[in-house]
């Protein structure tokens, strides 16, 4: 199930670190393709670690956003400075899910996310 179809059916889905695949070279332009996906749950609210404690940060981050905007039902927020490597994508979808996505620096296109969000916006 892609992304898109398990925002469109407010599917519950907590991700983690995603492993990219990169066996063979995109011809058409994508945001990632992801070959594994990670399910975790909260560890008792206690923050363990810096890295932990960035990720609850970016959490609250969109979850700010939705508090702020009644009427939103996706915050997005992007972070490439976060990772060297790669860049981190933190999404929270109403009353369902709030999630991150790492996609590699090399295959991050800004312009196709935005596109994407737009795509999924309509209902």
């Amino acid at each position: 199930m892609t992304l898109l179809e398990i925002i469109r059916k407010k599917k519950l889905a907590t991700v983690t670190v995603a492993t990219l695949a990169t066996d063979k070279p995109v011809i058409a332009p994508s945001v990632a393709t992801v070959a594994s996906v990670t399910v975790t749950k909260q560890k008792c609210g206690k923050v363990e670690s810096l890295e932990d404690a960035k990720l609850e940060e970016r959490r609250n981050k969109v979850l700010a956003i939705l508090a702020a905007n009644p009427n939103t039902q996706r915050a997005y927020s992007v972070d490439a400075e976060a990772d060297p490597k790669n860049v981190i994508v933190t999404i929270a979808i109403r009353n369902v899910a709030s999630f991150e996505l790492t996609v590699s620096k090399s295959k991050w296109d800004a312009f196709l996310f935005l596109e994407l969000i737009e795509r999924g916006g309509v209902q």
